[in-house]
Order: C-alpha cells, then sequence, then structure tokens
C-alpha cells in the first residue's frame, strides 16, 4: 500500500481506547512483536517514560549518540505534521513510501494476531513499525519513549540497558489512576531486574513507589537530584549555558532550546547515559564521552518545545497539554522573558484537566485567545466559548475564536512589538499553527 492507504488503515485503528481494566493488554503486543521476529531485541535499547520530558529526554539521548557516532533510531509521540516522525534514524523520519511498504510487509502478521487477540491499535502497529525499521536499518542503540503510563504500556515488552522515569504527576487519571502513588505505581512498571533505573520524580509519593519497585524487582534504583549538581550559567540569548556534575564527570553544557526544565532533561539523559557501563557486554561502547555528550546536545532541536522564534511580536510554540507541562511553561516565559507581556493562543482537548492546565497562566502578565482544532480522529477540542468561561473563573481575560489561524492573527495584531505570543496547550493546535507559521511566515518573510 502507499503512504496514503497506510495512513488511512492507521486513522481507522484510533478510536480503540486503553483501560486499566484491560490487565492483559501486554500480550496481544507480545504477540505481535513475536509474529514479526522480536525486531526490538536486535539491537540495545533505552526505554523512556514519565509524565512530563519523556520526549525532549529521548530525542536528547539520541541527539548524543548520533554525536558519538552511533547509528540511532529514535521512536516518540506524538507527531506534530507526519506520522512518519514516530520512527527516526539518525534524525530523519521514515520516507512516506518506505513507510507504506514496511506497513504492508506487516499485514500478514497483523492478520494472523487480529485473529487470536483482536487487531493491533493505531499506537501497537505504530510501535511494531518502528522496532522492524529500526532492525531493518540496523541501528546500534534506539531510544524509545513510552506511551501511556509503563506497566501496561505496549513500549514494556523492551529489554533496554537502562529505564527512565521523567517525572509524575497528574495526567490521564481515567487510565493510570487519580493519585500521584497510583501513576507512579504504574510508571514504575517498566522496572526489571539488573536493569537501572533513572527518575527525576520530586514528589515524596512518586519517589518512594518508583524506589519500592525497583526494590521488589532488584532494579538499581538512581534518583537524579541525588547524583547531579546544576549550575546555571546564563549569557544565551535564545538558549541556555549550564554545568552538570556528576560523581563522574563535569559537563560544560549550551542548549539550543529555551526552559529551565530542559535542565533537569539533560541532567537525566547524562545520569541514564552514565550507566552505560562499558564492563557490560551489552552495553559495551555505547557510553559516550564527555565532549560527545556535549556536542550532541549543543545541535538538540525539540519542535513545538518552547520552541522560540524571533519577530516583532515573537513567537513561541510549546504544546502544554497538561498541568505539569502547564506549570513548566510558564516557568519558562518567566525566567526566560522577564518584564514581557504575553499574548496566549491556547486550544485544550475535551479529556483534559482545563482548570487545572489554565490555572498557572494566571501568575503572567497577559492576555489570551482561546481556539479549536478539528480534523483529528478520535479527539475532540473544548469549545472556545467554554474556555473563555472557565478562564474567567479563574481571573484570566480572554476571547474566543474557533479558527486557530485567525486566533493567531489576532494575537499578532493586538501584541506589542515586545510581546511574546504564545501556542500552546494540546499538540493539535501547535501542530496546525506551527506548520502554518513555517507556510506562512517563515517561507516568505512576512
Amino acid at each position: 500500500m502507499d503512504f496514503t492507504s497506510a495512513s488511512n488503515y492507521l486513522l481507522g485503528l484510533i478510536n480503540e481506547h486503553v483501560s486499566r481494566r484491560s490487565p492483559n493488554r501486554l500480550e496481544r503486543i507480545r504477540a505481535f512483536v513475536r509474529e514479526l521476529g522480536d525486531p526490538h531485541l536486535s539491537y540495545p535499547t533505552i526505554h523512556v517514560a514519565g509524565t512530563s520530558g519523556k520526549g525532549s529526554t529521548a530525542t536528547m539521548l539520541a541527539a548524543v549518540f548520533q554525536a558519538s557516532g552511533r547509528r540511532v533510531g529514535l521512536h516518540t509521540k506524538p507527531h506534530l505534521v507526519s506520522v512518519t516522525e514516530r520512527i527516526r534514524v539518525d534524525g530523519i523520519q521514515i520516507a512516506e513510501d518506505a513507510f507504506g511498504e514496511l506497513l504492508t510487509e506487516m499485514m500478514p502478521a497483523i492478520e494472523r494476531v487480529t485473529a487470536d487477540h483482536g487487531r493491533p491499535t493505531y499506537y501497537e502497529t505504530l510501535l511494531a513499525m518502528a522496532f522492524c525499521a529500526f532492525a531493518r536499518q540496523h541501528v546500534e542503540v534506539a531510544v524509545i519513549e513510552a506511551g501511556i503510563g509503563g506497566r501496561l504500556d505496549g513500549t514494556n515488552v523492551l529489554q533496554p540497558c537502562v529505564a527512565i522515569v521523567t517525572n509524575v504527576s497528574l495526567d490521564h487519571t481515567e487510565v493510570l489512576g487519580e493519585t500521584i502513588a497510583e501513576i507512579a505505581r504504574d510508571k514504575a512498571g517498566i522496572a526489571k531486574p539488573g536493569i537501572p533505573l533513572v527518575t527525576d520524580a520530586q514528589d515524596p509519593d512518586a519517589r518512594r513507589e518508583i524506589a519500592a519497585a525497583c526494590a521488589a524487582v532488584g532494579a538499581p534504583f538512581i534518583a537524579v537530584d541525588e547524583q547531579v549538581t546544576i549550575v546555571d550559567r546564563g549569557g544565551e540569548r535564545y538558549g541556555q549555558s549550564f554545568t552538570v556534575t556528576t560523581p563522574r564527570e563535569t559537563y560544560e553544557l549550551s542548549l539550543p532550546v529555551l526552559g529551565p526544565f530542559q535542565q533537569r532533561n539533560a541532567a537525566t539523559a547524562i545520569c541514564a547515559l552514565e550507566t552505560l557501563d562499558p564492563s557490560t557486554e551489552l552495553r559495551a561502547g555505547l557510553r559516550p564521552t564527555r565532549a560527545q555528550v556535549e556536542d550532541g546536545l549543543s545541535r538538540l532541536v525539540i519542535p513545538g518545545r518552547m520552541e522560540f522564534f524571533p519577530s516583532h511580536p515573537s513567537i513561541v510554540f510549546d504544546v502544554a497539554h497538561n498541568p505539569d507541562k502547564a506549570a513548566h511553561l510558564v516557568a519558562a516565559l518567566a525566567v526566560s522573558f522577564p518584564d514581557r507581556r504575553f499574548s496566549f493562543v491556547i486550544a485544550i482537548e475535551q479529556s483534559k484537566d482545563v482548570v487545572e492546565i489554565l490555572r498557572p497562566f494566571a501568575e503572567l502578565r497577559a492576555s489570551f485567545i482561546f481556539t479549536t482544532f478539528d480534523g483529528v480522529a478520535g479527539r475532540t477540542a473544548v469549545r472556545p466559548q467554554r474556555l473563555a468561561s472557565i478562564a474567567e473563573g479563574l481571573g484570566l481575560w480572554g476571547r474566543a475564536i474557533a479558527d486557530p489561524v485567525d486566533a493567531l492573527a489576532v494575537a499578532r495584531r493586538n501584541a506589542d512589538a515586545n510581546d511574546i505570543v504564545v501556542i500552546t496547550g494540546s499538540t493539535f493546535v501547535v501542530a496546525t499553527l506551527r506548520e502554518w507559521w513555517f507556510a506562512n511566515v517563515v517561507s516568505t518573510g512576512v
């Protein structure tokens, strides 16, 4: 099948929802990858879970491996523009024709699994496609971002060199549990005997649950804040310079991305990389040098994560679809752009905690335009008028404009030259407006 047919097949799978009431969910993905020859076991992997920061941390790890000369696969989610972004080798996403061909070749295995276990979901199919693509491309290491949770997530078929739980906060509570402890328990389900687990979880309940899970299975537990000292050096206008010191090494880092939370993500990635002991056969030669870590992180590109475009007014794109990400965004804006006024363009998915996502924005001097997104299978946006009403209850002033491009145009028109326009909330509104921005502003210089 061609790329369009492959995309249509995958979109037809989207309405199958996960549930914590499906304790045997891993049986299907295990059967699926077994039918495919267990491609995920043919190369070393790093498994990255967590509520926030896992995509950034995974991207950092891949950047460092690439700088060290390793052929590296990267699977992250969600994508911003094309589903092919979920399968990348050395930073290059799979070609559309190769994507269609790969799914075509996998269809016999899909049909065999369907007969016994039901049809693999959208997420399971894309994950298995990444596993197969990386094996066929002969990657030397792959970095795999978890989906929702950990224990029953499809990525938990991995036998990684090291596992990571970046942090834990409230999100996907309908699936993972309603408390930090319950969510942490689920995410800590990726712990495996003898495999180090690195975490930057700050909440005491989360830390306790992750440590207990590691102890129960015999996984070395590594807490980032017990291993690392971070010292901000400042001085960069559109990035950040800081020092990360571990018991083994001191790294002088320059990140071309904004947001203090990215310093924590970089420290987490470094802690994980330092577990790659050359004396262990599976991990032999994977651990990069200090210079390779510094080089890889200096070239980092993370679309849609505190992504800044200087202009008049300047633009920031940042996916902040849960309360933790929203709080991190607010803190990053306050640090990166002190004494500036902000104009937000926001859309939020119906399944999200709208009140808690919006609440942190009250700390900033800002105006708001609430908008929507459409054309996304299985996802529905909160009506802009409803967002404006909720925001008013939190003391935030805003207006509703249904069309996101119109919303951005109004935000830009009403902003002063020194203001910052921030597009945030759902992945889908960030993706839509980022694509529009590149096509209509960046490419034309308007």
